[in-house]
């Protein structure tokens, strides 16, 4: 596993703490034992005192009768705690007289308890090591005569060498629980780092890939259901759709190439032949100038609509809002396909109401959307089909217009994308692919709703809502009730 990136900040910021939290631990326990045996090993010192040694030694008299020796020999005989405390009898002198352990103890031995007690304390005690080395805790208890002198001490000590090296194996014990501990904490960490870090740099190396334009790359070697696995899923659907993307973009392109080119080809062989025939053919000239004026506009809304797609793209499409009657401008874009659709034997059926439907709302945006869904209308729909136009005003409010053709229809697969840009149904059928886009923008921007439904060789039917400025249409609508528009 590389040590950088999320690895070392792991490291730095998690396993740091946690070595450090052991480490306290470690030696918080350690600390809290070493005192725990220490005050037992005091509590015991602690129940023997100058006190308790009177009853003891009382007995064997003053110091004319060697009493003390005899005392001490008793004590030490009959002494409980032999197993865990050493006990000395040291005469006034400082000399130890009698040990239990048997051995006998010559020469000074520096005692600072002892020394501490004589002082007129009678209890003392001291921490420290023998001139053996031994560490031990010592508690000294001077015995004084009835008559107030100092017949001697007793010294109680207890061994802390044992305490020391238990102290020592759970401290190497510890030490290597916590190592333990730790290797465990690295090795599963570093399991789990790489679980992330390996998949992250997939999805790092496949998003390079896509965005250097391979949109056939995929990540599909994780298997987990986790935030990751979502990140792959995503990944992946955004590959898939761009993937789709450029292929529309691409079909857009030859679409709209095929579209310029065909409109471009007609000016220019009118435009040559014009030149060839000069004025001696004023019908060919009239003929030729005609076709020349309708291919330029075509060429022109062309354009237009991409510059409207350019701007829907960029947000920066700006409607130019007024006071209209968005149903008189239906009614001129109606007016105006009379001539095509007579010419390609399609029927058109409107009802309108004779009633104004006032809106604010761009008069030219409008009729853009009209003529782009009746023109999609037309060209889907074969001679001899039908056009059923349909406005109604369920409430003062509303507008509902409804566009119906028996054209060949949209698939169910199809149906969901037709608003999407550059989505084409049928390729073969002239149109660059964004004009319901753009319909469904300007609709938008209207504060109205597009709603396509199809079956599929059956025809399709295009429904627009829009809201109106309510106003009083009753006696309007008393007037025109039943009267409706009808043009074949």
């Amino acid at each position: 596993m590389r040590f950088a990136g999320i690895t070392k900040r792991w490291f730095l910021n998690i396993a740091s703490v946690v070595v450090l939290i052991l480490i306290t631990v470690s030696f918080a326990l350690l600390l809290s034992l070493r005192g725990y045996y220490y005050s037992v090993a005091d509590m015991a010192l602690d129940s023997y005192s100058a006190e308790e040694l009177s009853s003891s030694f009382a007995l064997y008299g003053d110091a004319a009768t060697d009493g003390f020796r005899n005392a001490g020999r008793n004590f030490v005989e009959s002494f409980p705690d032999k197993d865990s405390m050493a006990v000395w009898i040291i005469d006034n002198s400082g000399n130890v007289m009698l040990s239990s352990s048997g051995f006998e103890i010559k020469g000074k031995v520096t005692m600072p308890d002892y020394e501490e007690a004589m002082k007129g304390t009678n209890n003392a005690k001291w921490t420290g090591r023998l001139p053996s080395g031994e560490k031990i805790i010592a508690k000294t208890c001077v015995y004084n005569y009835p008559d107030g002198s100092h017949a001697g001490a007793v010294r109680f000590m207890i061994s802390l060498e044992q305490i020391e090296n238990q102290l020592v194996r759970l401290t190497i014990t510890v030490s290597i629980v916590a190592i333990a501990l730790f290797a465990l904490l690295m090795i599963s960490g570093s399991i789990f780092i790489r679980s992330i870090v390996n998949p992250v740099k997939a999805v790092g190396d496949t998003a390079k890939k896509i965005a250097g334009g391979d949109l056939e790359a995929r990540i599909d070697h994780y298997s987990y259901d986790d935030e990751i696995g979502e990140l792959c899923k995503t990944i992946n659907d955004m590959a898939t759709k761009l993937s789709v993307t450029d292929r529309l973009k691409n079909d857009f392109i030859s679409t709209v190439s095929h579209e310029l080119r065909t409109p471009l080809t007609a000016i220019k062989g009118w435009g040559e032949t014009l030149l060839q025939i000069g004025d001696t053919d004023p019908a060919m000239t009239q003929r030729g100038m005609s076709v020349i004026i309708s291919e330029a506009s075509r060429l022109n809304e062309m354009v237009e609509e991409l510059l409207d797609f350019s701007r829907m793209s960029s947000g920066r499409m700006k409607l130019n809002f007024e006071k209209i009657d968005i149903l008189a401008e239906l009614d001129e874009v109606l007016f105006s396909f009379r001539e095509r659709t007579a010419k390609e034997g399609i029927e058109i059926v409107y009802n309108v109401p004779h009633v104004p439907a006032p809106a604010t709302a761009d008069a030219s945006r409008m009729r853009q959307v009209f003529i782009n869904i009746l023109d999609n209308a037309l060209k889907y729909s074969k001679s001899g089909g039908r056009i059923i136009v349909i406005a109604d005003m369920p409430n003062p409010a509303t507008l509902v217009v409804t566009v119906s053709d028996t054209g060949i229809g949209i698939s169910a697969e199809d149906l969901p994308h037709v608003k999407e840009k550059f989505y084409k149904v049928d390729s073969t059928v002239r149109g660059s692919g964004i004009g319901l886009a753009v319909v469904d923008e300007i609709i938008r921007l209207h504060k109205g709703e597009l709603e396509i439904s199809s079956l599929l060789g059956e025809g399709t039917t295009v429904k627009i809502t829009l809201p109106l400025e309510p106003v009083t249409f009753a006696d309007s609508r008393a007037e025109s009730e039943g009267d409706t528009a009808s043009d074949e």
